[in-house]
C-alpha cells in the first residue's frame, strides 16, 4: 500500500494512537519501528510514553486524542518533537488563529468532515465506566448513539420545544461535520492540513467526500492544490455528501453555538432531504417530492430511525419492502440514503502520465517507461510491412491498462522491425512493475 500511494506521491500516515498497557510497549515499538522500515511517512500518536522508547527517526503527528486545544498543550508538543498536531474539532476559529499565532512553527491539521464524538476526543470515558471498554482504546460502545429519556433533578421528564416528554429521543447523538464552506477561512486561520473522519466508511464515501472537498479547494481563487505528481484525475460524477453516509450537517464550534447539532430522531445516516410522505397505507406512501428528486428501485428511504426501501414506483405512489411502524408515521420528513443510481456512477480515477522510449540496441532494445527502464535481448529481425510494424509496437506500448499510468508521448528509436504483439506485452508489463 505505501508503495502504491507514494506511486502518487502521496504520503501514508498511520495512527498508532491507542493507550497503551505496560506489556504492550515493546510489540507497538516494533510496530514503528517495522513501519518506518516500509517507508510510512509519519505516525499519528496519543500515548506520549511512546517518546520515553528508541523509536525510529520517523515524523509524529499528535493526536486529536491528546486533546489539542490550547496554545500551552501545542507548544508542549512541538518541545516534544511533535511535527503536527490533530486540533481539537471543538475549537472556535479564532482558537485555531490564537494557536497559529502563539505556536506559527508546527503544522496544523483539523477536521473539516465526518462523524463528531459528544465528548472531547481523548477525554470522553462513558463507555469504560459503562460498559468496560475504553474509547481510548479503540473500543467505544458509542453510548452517545443511544437513545435516552431526559429527567431534570426530581426525575420529572423534560418537556421539548412543542411540549412532548423527551422519551427514548437520541439527544447525545451529534449530527456530522461539515465545514466545506469554510475552507479559505481556515487557511487563513493558519490550518495546514485537512482531516476527513472516514471510519468505518466504504469506498463510494471516500470517492464522494474527497472528490467533494477537492472541488471545493479548488475553487479557491488565490491558492491552487495541484494533484500530486502531475497525474490527470477523471470522475464520473457530480460529488454531494448527501449522497453518501450523512447525518446532516454542523460546523460544530466554528463560529460559536450553533443549532442544530444534535438529531434526536435517529443516530443513522439520513442521507438527502428529498420530501415529505402525505400519508401510507401498508406498503405504499404518497409523498410528495421535491423539485428535482426522481426515485428508483433500490433507493433506501428513511423516515426518522426506520429504514426501508423502494419496490416500485407509479406516480407520487411508492411502493416500500415493508409498512411502516406507528412511531414512524408521526414524522413526515423523508429522506434517501442510497441512491442507487448514483452509486453505480460513482467511478473516478487518477493517472500519471509518463514518457515512453522504445530503442533498438546492439544486443536487442531498451524499454523505458517514466523512470522505469529495462533491457531485452531480442533478435533485429526485419519487418515485411514498415508501416504496420512501428504501429503495433506503439499501440502495444501505450496500453498502460490498470497500472497508474497513462501514456503522454511515445518516442520510437528503432528501425521497424518485427516484434510478437505477445514479446512486446511482455516487456511492457515487466518494465512497470
Amino acid at each position: 500500500m505505501v508503495r502504491y500511494a507514494h506511486t502518487y506521491g502521496v504520503q501514508v500516515l498511520v495512527t498508532l494512537n491507542t493507550l497503551l498497557h505496560d506489556d504492550e510497549y515493546p510489540h507497538a515499538l516494533a510496530l514503528a519501528h517495522a513501519l518506518y522500515k516500509i517507508g510510512v511517512d509519519a505516525l499519528i500518536i496519543q500515548d506520549l510514553h511512546l517518546l520515553d522508547f528508541d523509536l525510529p527517526p520517523i515524523r509524529l503527528h499528535a493526536s486529536t486524542q491528546c486533546d489539542n486545544r490550547t496554545p500551552e498543550q501545542v507548544a508542549h508538543l512541538r518541545d516534544m518533537g511533535f511535527k503536527r498536531v490533530v486540533l481539537a474539532r471543538e475549537l472556535s476559529i479564532n482558537e485555531i488563529r490564537a494557536i497559529h499565532e502563539a505556536v506559527p512553527d508546527i503544522e496544523l491539521e483539523a477536521f473539516v468532515h465526518g462523524a463528531l464524538c459528544v465528548s472531547y476526543s481523548g477525554r470522553c470515558y462513558i463507555s469504560e465506566v459503562l460498559a468496560n471498554r475504553s474509547a481510548n482504546r479503540g473500543a467505544c460502545a458509542q453510548f452517545c448513539r443511544m437513545a435516552y429519556d431526559v429527567l431534570d433533578e426530581s426525575m420529572n421528564e423534560v418537556l421539548d420545544e412543542a411540549g412532548q416528554p423527551i422519551h427514548q429521543r437520541h439527544v447525545l447523538s451529534l449530527q456530522d461535520l461539515d465545514r466545506s464552506a469554510y475552507l479559505n477561512e481556515l487557511i487563513d486561520a493558519g490550518v495546514t492540513t485537512f482531516k476527513i473522519e472516514g471510519r468505518l466508511k466504504d469506498a463510494d464515501y471516500v470517492t464522494n467526500i474527497v472528490a467533494y472537498y477537492r472541488e471545493k479547494l479548488n475553487q479557491i481563487s488565490n491558492i491552487k492544490y495541484p494533484i500530486s505528481n502531475g497525474a490527470v484525475y477523471k470522475r464520473t460524477f457530480v460529488p454531494d455528501p448527501s449522497k453518501t453516509f450523512h447525518r446532516g450537517a454542523t460546523d460544530y464550534f466554528l463560529h460559536g453555538r450553533t443549532r442544530p447539532m444534535a438529531n434526536w430522531d435517529t443516530p443513522k445516516s439520513t442521507g438527502e432531504y428529498v420530501g415529505e410522505v402525505i400519508e401510507a397505507h401498508g406498503n405504499t406512501l404518497r409523498v410528495r417530492l421535491n423539485d428535482g428528486i426522481v426515485l428508483h428501485n433500490g433507493d433506501g428511504l428513511t423516515i426518522g430511525s426506520e429504514g426501508f426501501s423502494v419496490n416500485g414506483i407509479e406516480s407520487n405512489l411508492i411502493k416500500i419492502n415493508k409498512p411502516l411502524n406507528a412511531n414512524s408515521l408521526n414524522l413526515k420528513r423523508l429522506y434517501r440514503n442510497l441512491d442507487v443510481e448514483f452509486a453505480k456512477n460513482l467511478k473516478s480515477e487518477r493517472r500519471i502520465p509518463v514518457d515512453i522510449v522504445f530503442r533498438e540496441t546492439e544486443e536487442g532494445f531498451e524499454l523505458r517507461i517514466g523512470d522505469k527502464e529495462r533491457s531485452f535481448v531480442y533478435p533485429h529481425e526485419p519487418a515485411k510491412n514498415t508501416d504496420k510494424a512501428l504501429e503495433t509496437i506503439r499501440t502495444q506500448l501505450a496500453k498502460l491498462g490498470d497500472t497508474p499510468y497513462i501514456a503522454r508521448k511515445i518516442t520510437l528509436d528503432t528501425k521497424p522491425y518485427f516484434i510478437p504483439i505477445s514479446i512486446l506485452n511482455e516487456w511492457r508489463r515487466n518494465t512497470i512493475i
